[in-house]
């Protein structure tokens, strides 16, 4: 299998017992200005493409949470952003792939064919995916208009989200409100500035700056008490109402301020549980976050999204609807059962967990919420018939 940063939260890019192809390719971009497209190898990061596109005024439409992820390991998670719900997945904007398939045999796959729709969202599971070619969007400033508001309850935020009409959106939900602050949060909601921003004075450029290293905690600081108080910490803290430029780095990648974050949640790690369902079931958000403060799951971090048409690829995990997801410290021993019990309540409600952020779906619920999942396997076998492309996400969830 190939793994691109690793940045999964799961096993994706693990392949117990097997090979692991790491780096795929050498980092290489061939921008087209005229088209406003760029063919960019497997292995480039996020952050090599942003600093080579954004001062020839030209941004990637989809932008995932972390510059460090690789547009190989994009493209088979058929990551979103921000603005899924206009702008589709990354699936919306390759007009190629290049892969090699199990029988070593170059392809190009184009949009609208089962290998594309295998591939993309695929995980990594139908070849080798080398190179790329997406198309760009134009930018003439380094920032965003962004207006934040802070909600009381989670039926504020759903209705705010409804109502924006903004390019992207993204809601910090507190997992550990209670009673009539349940699901009480922060919007984010922005725009591209049509003009430019002070930052712009000496030219367009990604600024990412240099991030800090997180410590190595020898313990998780997470417990339902800390939890609670961080989380009421964080929303009383955000305004009411503030709307402002704000540069690009700091309202898509948050994330990456702070160099290896996770080593601050002790040796024990944490899970994420994302998941979405579609646009009627939306009490099943107020349910997961009932359920996991029901259980002491200690939930610190919460990010709601919603979402639009879906890509139509047969493993792609955006549709129309909401996203949740939820960190959690991974040291509880009765957290796994409760979360088997939310994802069959998922699957009923028609919705799906997402497999970039998974370590612990079981293959019958995968199944259940993946209704595709036959044409996946026969795309694949028509471009691995022999399995050779395997990884321990594959064995657990019996695609490989």
């Amino acid at each position: 299998m190939a793994r691109g940063s690793g940045c999964s939260y799961g096993d994706a890019a693990q392949n117990a017992g097997g090979y692991v192809l790491s780096p795929v390719t050498t980092s290489h971009l061939e921008l087209d200005a005229a088209a406003a497209s760029v063919r960019v190898s497997a292995s480039t990061t996020f952050t090599e493409l942003l600093e080579y596109l954004v001062p020839r005024g030209l941004l990637p439409p989809v932008l995932p949470g972390t510059r460090h992820l690789t547009v190989g390991g994009a493209v088979a998670a058929d990551v979103h952003g921000k603005n899924q719900h206009v702008d589709g997945s990354i699936s919306s904007w390759i007009d190629e792939i290049d892969l090699i398939d199990g029988e070593s045999k170059r392809r190009t796959l184009v949009p609208g064919t089962s290998e594309f729709r295998a591939t993309v969202g695929g995980m990594g599971l139908t070849g080798v995916i080398f190179a790329v070619k997406l198309r760009l969007l134009p930018i003439s400033s380094t920032a965003l208009q962004v207006t934040t508001r802070r909600l009381p309850d989670l039926d504020a935020l759903l209705a705010a989200m409804e109502a924006s009409t903004s390019q992207y959106a993204v809601a910090w939900i507190d997992p550990s409100g209670r009673r009539r602050a349940l699901g009480r949060g922060v919007l984010d909601s922005g725009d591209h500035l049509a003009g430019l921003a002070p930052a712009d004075a000496d030219g367009l450029a990604y600024r990412a700056g240099r991030a800090p290293r997180a410590p190595a905690l020898p313990f998780c600081p997470f417990t339902p008490l800390t939890a609670r108080a961080f989380n009421g910490l964080w929303y009383r803290t955000a305004a009411r109402e503030l709307t402002g430029p704000v540069p690009l780095a700091r309202y898509f990648h948050r994330l990456d301020a702070v160099a290896q974050w996770n080593r601050a949640l002790g040796p024990r790690g944490f899970l994420q549980y994302q998941f979405m369902v579609p646009r009627q079931a939306d009490t099943m958000i107020s349910e997961v976050l009932t359920t996991l403060r029901r259980h002491h799951a200690a939930p610190f971090l919460g990010t709601l999204k919603r979402f639009g048409a879906g890509s139509g690829n047969y493993l792609s995990f955006p549709g129309p609807g909401w996203s949740l997801a939820v960190d959690l410290p991974a040291g509880r021993r009765d957290l796994r059962p409760v979360l088997d019990h939310l994802d069959r309540r998922v699957a009923e409600l028609g919705g799906r967990v997402y497999l970039a952020k998974d370590a612990r779906l079981r293959a019958d619920t995968f199944a259940a919420m993946y209704d595709r999942l036959g044409e996946w396997r026969a795309a694949r076998a028509r471009l691995d018939p022999r399995g050779v492309f395997c990884s321990d996400l594959g064995r657990r969830l019996g695609l490989c």
